[in-house]
């Protein structure tokens, strides 16, 4: 027979059936009070699901209040656009280390390609006879 220890730690580790990863990024958080940001701050993931996410606080943030995060994802999109991850999601969990927030949805957006970031050295006109004219 199994002790309420070991059955609490078995159900805490069903609790979480999504795959978790070690992702340590910089975000940026806003807490939402309505239409209004009540509180802004800095941190890093420690770790991601599809499900929520784990990162550092400045400060413990309000447990069941709407959140922001926007973090710069690790991985080039065609090896040359950088990608921000947005996620918007409902915290869940708060201390003096960090807070969990469960996602409601997220979304991925471009932050435009390396090569149009630096000034352009070169100019290319485009011959007449290539332009679309539509």
């Amino acid at each position: 027979m199994q002790d309420a220890t070991t059955l609490n730690s078995a159900s805490e580790r069903e609790r979480r059936i999504k795959r978790r990863f070690q992702i340590e990024q910089d975000v940026r958080y806003k807490m939402l009070y309505g239409q209004r940001i009540a509180e802004t701050g800095a941190g890093k993931t420690m770790n991601i699901s599809s499900g929520g996410v784990w990162f550092t606080t400045e400060n413990m943030l309000t447990t069941g209040m709407p959140v922001e995060l926007s973090m710069s994802w690790p991985v080039l999109l065609n090896d040359s656009c950088p990608m921000k991850l947005m996620i918007y999601g409902c915290v869940v969990r708060s201390n003096e280390k960090g807070a969990a927030v469960a996602i409601e949805r997220y979304e991925f957006r471009t932050q435009g390609a390396r090569s149009f970031q630096q000034p352009a050295q070169h100019s290319y006109a485009i011959p007449s006879e290539a332009r679309y004219t539509g």
